[in-house]
């Protein structure tokens, strides 16, 4: 395989997968990639709610490219796939099986991206199951059931009540469990120190409505390094208010990391 920056790339393609979690979850996912095999992936974990159909996760995908393959999926519970959603506890199991998938194609160097809830999720994963060799945190909250936002108010009442859980069913196509955690998962800023050796970008908006630029803060201020915090002005939350500029820069953040003493760059 390789990975020359220095030719053009082929025409990418999106190949379909059906992953099964070490849980026995049915995860529904699609790798973009050209006809010359690479060993860097980058993958993209989206927010609660999201899809990888939705159009600004498939912009993101596409300008993210020339960094990798890019893998996106659909959490547990969400549009393609299986179960029901936990709200970032058992989704690290959903990532897991992204990253066996990724090195059973021969991918050996791979960039976890994620946003908002998959921003917890990314984090988490990499601390718990290790594997990855950079992560970036966008939006991110950095503790469980914070409630300080009118956004995130409205949002707990989804997933709290049964009537909130029926809209996001029939509108959102996100199946939502109906219990809370039995055992409450360690929070992105208890376990941010564990991400290292992999370096870890924290990309958060100063005009955030689900989360203010603490939670980032925190996060960073938690994790060790190789680390970079970027609090973006007027930036808004998660996938949506990824700019093509910012898409731009974390394309070459990614780009530095996994080449990084690759012999096939």
């Amino acid at each position: 395989m390789s990975d020359a920056l220095d030719h053009p790339l082929g025409r990418a393609r999106e190949h379909r997968y059906w992953l099964t979690t070490s849980d026995g979850v049915g995860i529904d996912a699609a790798l973009l990639r050209g006809s010359d095999p690479r060993t860097t992936a980058v993958v993209l974990a989206n927010g609660f709610t999201g899809t990888r159909r939705n159009p600004h996760t498939r912009a993101i995908a596409e300008a993210l490219y020339s960094a990798g393959d890019v893998l996106t999926f659909d959490f547990r519970g969400h549009h393609g796939s299986e179960g029901r959603s936990t709200v970032g506890n058992a989704e690290i199991h959903d990532l897991e099986a992204v990253l066996e998938q990724l090195r059973e194609l021969g991918y050996t160097r791979v960039a976890t991206v994620g946003f908002s809830m998959g921003a917890a999720v990314a984090i988490r994963h990499a601390a718990i199951f290790g594997g990855v060799d950079a992560v970036v945190a966008v939006s991110g909250p950095s503790r469980w059931y914070y409630r300080g936002t009118r956004q995130m108010r409205l949002l707990h009442v989804g997933i709290g009540r049964r009537v909130g859980r029926f809209f996001l069913r029939t509108f959102r196509k996100v199946h939502v469990i109906d219990r809370k955690w039995s055992v409450r998962p360690a929070e992105p800023r208890e376990i941010a120190g564990e991400v290292a050796p992999a370096p870890l970008l924290v990309v958060h908006g100063d005009s955030d409505s689900f989360f203010p630029t603490t939670h980032a803060t925190a996060i960073h201020g938690a994790a060790r390094e190789p680390k970079d915090l970027w609090i973006e002005p007027g930036m808004g939350h998660a996938e949506r208010a990824v700019t093509p500029d910012l898409t731009g820069r974390l394309r070459n953040w990614i780009t530095e990391r996994l080449h990084t003493g690759d012999p096939g760059t």
